[in-house]
């Protein structure tokens, strides 16, 4: 039984992995043909603020796609990389994603505080999760 629940997840996540495959190519294509159409309107070459923001958000989506492909790979088919590893890279870079395109004249105080704050814990958890990491691997 325990065989074919493994031989299960496995093709679960082959087609996930294919899957994502698939929507981050589609979402490359999106990206390209947004930064062309952008630059190809007039005025030719110059891109408006409100134009490079929703650039670098869906670019920053692509990546946090990437990572999370590599999530995929790296935790379920290697086995070579703890998951909360992983998973707190994926943490990181989506919040710096939603900085990167945060609009501050449109946020109140207490949600810049709130990811401040999320910023912070991340980053906290990182490094203590490395340094326990390289603590463990000098003993």
């Amino acid at each position: 039984m325990t065989t074919v629940l493994k031989m299960c997840e496995k093709v679960m996540i082959l087609a996930l992995m294919v899957m994502m495959a698939i929507v981050l190519l589609l979402a490359t294509i999106d990206l390209g043909w947004l930064i062309i159409k952008d630059i190809i309107n007039p005025p030719y070459f110059l891109l408006s603020v409100e134009q490079l923001l929703e650039i670098f958000g869906l670019f920053m989506l692509v990546v946090i796609g990437i990572e999370l492909l590599e999530t995929i790979m790296k935790t379920y088919v290697t086995q070579d990389q703890p998951h909360y590893e992983v998973v707190l890279s994926v943490a990181i870079i989506a919040i710096s994603r939603k900085v990167i395109i945060l609009d501050i004249k449109e946020v109140d105080s207490l949600t810049l505080v709130g990811i401040a704050s999320i910023v912070v814990a991340l980053t906290a958890g990182y490094y203590l999760m490395k340094r326990a990491r390289s603590h463990n691997g000098a003993e």
